[in-house]
């Protein structure tokens, strides 16, 4: 038996490989995904084992506020010089070198423009000389204030040299100029440690800059003497400076950096898996429909094994063995590529990333376990209702000229339309929050299901809506009978079409989820954002692009402008919770500009030490007008305030409100966004051009009227639906290889009729267009059936979401179209060779096939 096994998978080869390609391109996702998480995590870890070889221990104040790599940028508290000399006479120390290096040193390239980095910090730091790991590659080292050195990897980015006059932008202070005196690089030729830029001063100016005083420093770097451990000199070194500092090996530093970057590698890695899921769920539809097709044209010789003493579990097994065949060398394949794939993917993340210096591609254990599970166990799992169908075949059918009748769809309708009522429910929980903790995952189970059941429920619509698309090309011979052929076999037309089903409908929903997203909050912002000009800037990394403060000042100034509120925002630790707050320069005309109204107390001004918050987090808080409320802000020490006033938050502005004189204390202490109101009777236009004047030497912001910074920022839905859609085109990928498979399997069943056809005067390019319509249906079907689950599961969580402001349901009527024409496209594509093997079958030969 498993000899005959063997030797009828080797004489249908040629039909099997689409079927395993859905499992290649499935495995490759997941592979690829391990293999470049994998690869970055080893990067990083190399990258900061480099960047503390130099350091055996590290001192640093504990953070004012303590945030996740996902909460954004960990400020660090300053030193005080002090604590550098305690620390050089702790015993065992060889060096102890005070490190000035914090995020926010931005240079201003030769174009004039900003060099940006897309996750990579921009370091201001003190130049504290060359060692092992740094050497000067060209010029000399800073000695006066007006001096700095640069890493070469910014150098080359922004097209500078030694002797250049450099402008460069920083958080505490305006638009700095420099001369350009030497240029570093480190060992093994690298250009930069991880495409961090880095920026470094003179150490009074370093201080200055970056941490807003002098004789302060970020961190302390020592050396141990020889023979001393470096755990034995962190206790000691901890012993001397006290509670209040965080004491840590090189070893622990560089590990703990790289687990925070790892921490989003391995979120980042679930949303590469989840399209994977997707991927195989697809072809999973593909396997089962190839296993269906070529056991029922089996059905003869299954029988003819049964008569001669094969068992139902031979026959069972028989079927099996194929798909575990087909498993291991799609998984094999998948994997090679998903190697592939994940060191292209980390290539490009290393050059978009400012040139992270790369590991070896390596290829972990799981991805190797998970390629071959995922590929053999979706095979077996998409094979075993055809292996089943297979066993029950009588022997007597070998004696018949058998043909495949169709068997009642009773049963499949109502077990599709059990599994689509659970999955709406567990939809209805997972939306409207009743499922506690695991909300995500009975969303996605209720998905999973929804698309199970209405894969169940198709070939009971397949025959009328099928037949109804057909008559568009029933105005020929060849054209009706392409119509007949996409409905003789509902469970067939309904299987392929539900794999071509579910990526349409993915993209389909997402698209009027984010559509609708972009709508509301575009239509919120113009009733309510009441500025005519708005300065701002595109946010290219973890920090957002800002500004001097002064000209908040300058433009309250100009004629026309009747008045301007700076924007300042912080996560800081309010009443023990860390909470968003925000600071403006001008209450009356923030409170004018978003639209709030009073509940309580004041809202038309705050003292230094007052505050305003929102009716909502001031119930939850059980604050009321008169309530002092502690404030940790990310510098400085903590502070008391009271509340003035209570507002009833907006869709767009909610929290607490500080007074100006609180952003000192900032993260960022400038403003991200300015909002400007004008007179009656002046235009945009003839204050507009004075902003832009104003903000000469804020190159990262811009200034634009309320309709263009509304779209600006909603573009970003833009952006984030084209990567969704591109991620999910391999599943439509896999989708068209389905049709693909269907119809050269169904043009193989069809020998002895496509003969029959040739021989009564169907020529070859009747044939062809004959096949071409019967996919044309069958994916147009497909697409109409995505659309329409798509619209019904994007409608269910706008509707979920009006509470959050998501209130407008656009259902985007052109892209839906498009998805149509390229439905059609994709059938015409996936037509061309069966239709060509139609067409060039011998006439003779196939009229006397069995």
């Amino acid at each position: 038996m498993l000899r005959a096994t063997l030797k009828s998978l080797l004489a249908r080869k040629v039909r099997l490989v689409l079927s395993g390609l859905a499992v290649v391109l499935g495995v490759m996702f997941v592979a690829g995904s391990f293999v470049l998480t994998d690869t970055l995590g080893r990067s990083f870890d190399s990258v900061f084992s480099d960047a503390y070889a130099t350091t055996d221990v590290n001192v640093a104040a504990k953070p004012k506020v303590a945030l996740s790599e996902f909460e954004g940028e960990q400020i660090a508290a300053p030193l005080p010089a002090a604590a550098l000399e305690t620390v050089r006479k702790v015993p065992g120390v060889a060096d102890a070198t005070g490190v000035v290096a914090t995020d926010g040193a931005r240079l201003i390239g030769s174009n004039g423009k900003v060099v940006t980095s897309f996750g990579p910090p921009q370091l201001g730091e003190n130049w504290t000389g060359e060692n092992e790991l740094l050497k000067l590659r060209e010029g000399r080292a800073p000695t006066a204030d007006t001096e700095i050195v640069i890493n070469a990897g910014l150098a080359k980015a922004a097209k500078v040299k030694v002797g250049d006059r450099v402008a460069v932008l920083v958080d505490l202070a305006p638009k700095q100029e420099f001369t350009l005196v030497g240029v570093f690089g480190y060992s093994g030729d690298r250009d930069s440690l991880g495409g961090v830029n880095e920026v470094a001063f003179t150490n009074p100016v370093a201080q200055q800059l970056m941490l807003g005083a002098r004789d302060v420093y970020t961190n302390i770097s020592v050396r141990a003497q020889d023979g001393v451990s470096q755990a034995a000199l962190r206790d000691r070194v901890a012993a001397a400076v006290g509670d209040g500092y965080e004491v840590k090996t090189g070893e622990q530093l560089s590990a703990d950096s790289a687990a925070g970057l790892k921490e989003g590698l391995a979120f980042f890695n679930q949303i590469l898996l989840g399209f994977a899921g997707v991927a195989l769920l697809v072809g999973t539809f593909l396997i089962l429909n190839t296993f269906s097709i070529i056991v029922a044209q089996r059905t003869r010789e299954l029988a003819l094994m049964r008569a001669i003493g094969a068992s139902g579990r031979q026959v069972v097994r028989s079927v099996l063995v194929e798909a575990v065949a087909i498993g291991l060398v799609a998984s094999a394949l998948g994997l090679g590529a998903g190697i592939g794939v994940g060191a292209l993917l980390a290539y490009v993340f290393g050059q978009f990333g400012g040139g992270l210096e790369l590991a070896g591609v390596g290829v972990p254990p799981v991805a190797v376990i998970s390629s071959f599970a995922v590929g053999i166990l979706i095979t077996v799992i998409a094979a075993l209702i055809p292996a089943l169908r297979a066993s029950r075949i009588p022997p007597i059918a070998a004696m018949q000229d058998v043909a495949t009748p169709d068997r009642p769809l009773t049963r499949l309708t109502v077990s599709g339309a059990v599994v689509s009522v659970l999955g709406a429910g567990l939809l209805a929980l997972g939306l409207t929050g009743a499922a506690g903790d695991n909300v995500l995952g009975t969303i996605l189970g209720g998905v999973l299901l929804a698309f199970i059941g209405v894969a169940l429920l198709t070939p009971m619509i397949s025959r009328p809506v099928v037949s109804l698309l057909g008559r568009i090309f029933s105005w020929s011979v060849p054209g009706k009978l392409g119509r007949l052929n996409s409905g003789r076999n509902p469970r067939r037309t309904a299987i392929t079409a539900a794999a071509l089903m579910i990526g349409i409908a993915l993209v389909t929903g997402v698209t009027i989820i984010l559509d609708s997203a972009k709508s509301s909050i575009a239509g919120l912002a113009e009733e309510t954002i009441s500025a005519d000009l708005v300065i701002s800037g595109a946010q290219s990394g973890p920090r957002p692009p800002t500004f001097d403060p002064t000209v908040l000042e300058r433009a309250t100034e100009l004629p026309g402008v009747k008045a301007v509120a700076g924007f300042w925002g912080d996560l800081a630790v309010v009443n023990g919770v860390r909470e968003w707050v925000n600071a403006t320069n001008d209450v009356p005309a923030m409170v004018d500009i978003y639209g709030v109204k009073p509940t309580a107390g004041s809202i038309d001004g705050l003292g230094p030490d007052q505050v305003l918050v929102d009716a909502s987090t001031a119930r939850d808080m059980g604050l009321s007008v008169g309530s002092t409320v502690p404030v940790q802000l990310s510098r400085g020490e903590a502070h008391t305030y009271t509340v003035r006033g209570i507002y009833s938050e907006s869709e767009l502005y909610s929290g607490f409100l500080l007074p100006q004189a609180a952003t000192k204390d900032f993260a960022i202490p400038r403003p991200s966004q300015g909002y400007l109101q004008l007179d009656p009777g002046t235009s945009v236009g003839q204050v507009l051009p004075q902003v832009e004047a104003l903000l000469a030497d804020s190159p990262e912001v811009s200034v634009a009227d309320r309709a263009t910074f509304i779209e600006q920022q909603t573009g970003q839905f833009d952006m984030l639906l084209t990567m969704i859609q591109i991620l999910l085109a391999l599943a439509i990928l896999i989708a068209v290889l389905g049709i693909v498979n269907t119809l050269a399997l169904s043009v193989l069943e069809r020998t002895r009729e496509l003969g029959l056809l040739r021989a009564i005067g169907l020529n070859r390019a009747r044939t062809m267009w004959m096949v071409t319509v019967e996919a044309v249906v069958i994916s147009v079907f497909g697409a109409l059936l995505g659309m329409a689950v798509g619209a019904g599961l994007g409608a269910a969580v706008v509707r979920a979401l009006r509470d959050e402001g998501i209130t407008d349901l656009v259902l985007p009527w052109a892209q839906l179209g498009v998805l149509i024409g390229l439905a059609a496209v994709v059938g015409v594509v996936a037509a061309v060779l069966p239709a060509i093997r139609a067409a060039r079958i011998n006439v003779l030969g196939a009229i006397a096939h069995e």
